[in-house]
């Protein structure tokens, strides 16, 4: 049970610790906050930090954590034990399979942490004790990677933003009760301008949203499949009144620019193109930037011939307006699932001793596009690559063309040949070799191979060469940090069943969304690292440095070194050259030098951190760094609960 800190306020579906007692040490120094996800507006996941070093990283330590599982509710005696609440899978806290996995980072401001958890909360901690302020609890779930903050201007106070239960809602960053003058009692219907006629559908955000100024804005996440339904759209909102001042239409409406990249009425109810991850500001431009992703069916185009605009691209609207500013599509008429999903990096390119504003695109397909913030310009030279065509009846193959930065060269493995399968144990040699023979052999065409009628193995696959979580930077090392993943899909595409909404969908002897790997071990198939570091140079586009990321221990024991593990979670940047990441199913927490990619500290986990980590300065004057390990997860079955803060002794 957790204690109570003081008053306790039950209101309309929320419990909520509050307090006007001090916190202890007053406010923290300036500029030692984490306010946002990502950092900063640009989400650069950099910190100006420098209390901690490459010289005494090596001593940072365990300073406190807190546990975010909530055990259900002890049943009424005689009754039967009430079924498990979650996913995430057993051997964590002594937990049982009521544990869930989370993706969510902390936010800190003026030393106070506030997360959401997997448990439909919202939880406020002093950031230097772990000690609990006060909670919010959901009739649903609550955003899952983190939650926004807004400072307030004066005449309103600070609050918190997320989406929960289909609502986008506003707390009282001080109290944790909902904002009373924020649409209805602090929820706003987020169903407002999407629906498309229908009268039900799904709709909720899978990331925090943006502040800007006194909007916020937020993207969306809705249905794979079927095609129709509700629309992605970016939408922003008054932070005093929660109604919508603008909404931009991802799927371009008639006389709008690119409505003709749909042939026919292919644009009509088209649900996907959505900007389901993270979304950038820059304030000195009034711009923000959306990655938007592939619009439904994911895996077949033949009933939305064209381009598709404004999907698989970075868009840049006015962020007062919502008015289009430029785009530029990294993936031309998707049929691949290849989502942009990570936040638009904003850097600084310096060229002939001349700073250009620029900004740092990627998607699934680990292709990183280095753009002019200003106008969408490539700042490196892009080539018009020819692609695969696609064997399944009715699909467009004019959009066979795609376009492939020179540099930076791709972050993963785009192709695989047979000669290139690994055989690290005699379990992983049969089953990979087993599947590779099916249906009389699976194929790759190399880069961009398609999901044709027959059965296809894709580099990289749909957890990405990166995903979500994206990539971080430096400004005064002028690097940009990514994990990566080097793990293919296998599938093909087939006539869907009879009554089904879909034409065809995507299939496969080991069902619909199939991993190229030994699946009790999560080891790929193929050699060799699987998963990597990777520092790329903005002015120049080359590589800094690549490096493996995690290890096996089952198969270093047996002298096979440097095969990296599967990874999912991003990394942040220090002033001091550090860069810290989870990430990996080896449940490591690591530092690397941000100069060299060697590891110089490493701290084992209860379970794997599949978050982005943070760091602050507390009211202390300490410099803190903490990460939520909650394991689960698509490779790793060890469930766990725990918000970790680390310190310097």
């Amino acid at each position: 049970m957790v204690k109570t800190l003081c008053k306790l306020a039950v209101v309309a579906g929320f419990v909520a610790v509050t307090t006007n007692v001090s916190h202890g040490q007053g406010k923290p120094p300036a500029g030692g906050d984490w306010p946002t996800y990502g950092a900063d507006a640009g989400s650069t996941r950099h910190s100006s930090l420098t209390e901690i070093t490459p010289a005494n990283v090596k001593s940072l330590t365990r300073a406190w954590t807190y546990h975010a599982f909530v055990p259900p509710p002890a049943p009424a005696a005689g009754a039967p034990a009430p079924a498990p609440a979650g996913g995430g899978g057993g051997g964590g806290r002594n937990a049982g399979p009521s544990m869930r996995g989370s993706q969510a980072s902390p936010i800190v401001v003026g030393g106070i942490m506030y997360m959401p958890t997997p448990y439909n909360r919202v939880i406020a901690l002093e950031a230097h004790t772990g000690k609990e302020l006060w909670v919010y609890n959901s009739p649903g779930a609550v955003t899952n990677r983190g939650v926004e903050y807004w400072p307030g201007d004066g005449s309103a106070g600070p609050m918190l933003l997320f989406e929960s239960g289909g609502f986008l809602v506003g707390l009282d960053a001080r109290t944790g009760a909902p904002v009373s003058t924020f649409g209805d009692n602090g929820k706003v219907d987020f169903r407002q301008g999407i629906t498309n006629g229908f009268p039900e559908g799904r709709v909720s955000l899978s990331s925090p949203p943006k502040v800007y100024k006194n909007l916020v804005i937020t993207g969306a996440r809705v249905q794979e499949s079927p095609a129709l339904g509700y629309a992605g759209d970016t939408r922003a909102w008054d932070l005093k009144t929660g109604k919508m001042v603008w909404q931009f239409h991802h799927v371009p409406q008639p006389g709008e620019f690119g409505h003709e990249t749909f042939q026919g009425d292919s644009w009509k109810n088209r649900s996907g193109a959505n900007t389901w991850g993270f979304i950038s500001v820059d304030p000195a431009l009034g711009l923000v930037y959306l990655p938007i992703g592939s619009p439904s069916y994911d895996f077949y185009g033949g009933d939305r011939r064209g381009a598709n605009l404004f999907s698989g691209s970075i868009v840049a609207l006015d962020a007062d307006t919502g008015k289009y500013r430029w785009h530029y599509q990294m993936i031309r008429h998707d049929t691949w699932d290849f989502d942009p999903a990570s936040a638009p990096i904003l850097v600084d390119v310096t060229r002939n001793g001349q700073r250009i504003p620029a900004v740092a695109a990627t998607s699934k397909t680990g292709l990183i596009f280095i753009l002019d913030r200003r106008n969408g310009k490539p700042l490196y030279d892009i080539q018009e690559f020819k692609v695969p065509e696609s064997d399944v009846p009715g699909e467009d193959n004019r959009w066979s063309i795609q376009p492939v930065p020179v540099k930076p060269k791709p972050l993963a493995r785009q192709s695989f040949k047979p000669s290139e399968m690994a055989n690290y144990t005699p379990e992983q040699q049969k089953a990979c070799a087993d599947m590779m023979a099916t249906d009389g052999g699976l194929r790759n065409d190399g880069p961009f191979t398609r999901y044709n009628t027959t059965l296809s193995i894709q580099f990289p696959g749909t957890l990405g060469a990166t995903n979500w979580h994206g990539g971080s930077y430096s400004p005064s090392e002028g690097l940009l940090f990514y994990n990566t993943l080097n793990l293919a899909d296998v599938g093909r595409v087939i006539p869907a069943p009879p009554k089904s909404p879909l034409t065809y969908t995507r299939n496969s002897p080991w069902g619909n969304f199939a991993r190229f790997w030994y699946g009790e071990k999560y080891y790929p198939c193929q050699v060799g690292p699987w998963g990597e570091m990777v520092a790329i140079n903005v002015n120049t586009g080359e590589e800094a440095w690549r490096v493996p990321l995690g290890v096996v221990e089952e198969l270093e024991a047996k002298g096979i070194t440097g095969t990296g593990t599967m990874n999912m979670g991003g990394s942040i940047a220090t002033a001091t050259g550090l860069v810290f990441i989870g990430a990996t199913n080896d449940r490591r927490f690591r530092a690397f030098d941000a100069k060299t990619g060697k590891v110089i500290w490493e701290t084992q986990l209860e379970t794997g951190a599949y978050a982005t980590p943070i760091t602050y300065r507390a009211r202390d004057g300490k410099q803190y760094v903490a990460i939520f390990a909650s394991g689960g997860g698509y490779y790793d079955h060890v469930a766990g609960d725990s918000l970790i803060a680390f310190k310097l002794p």
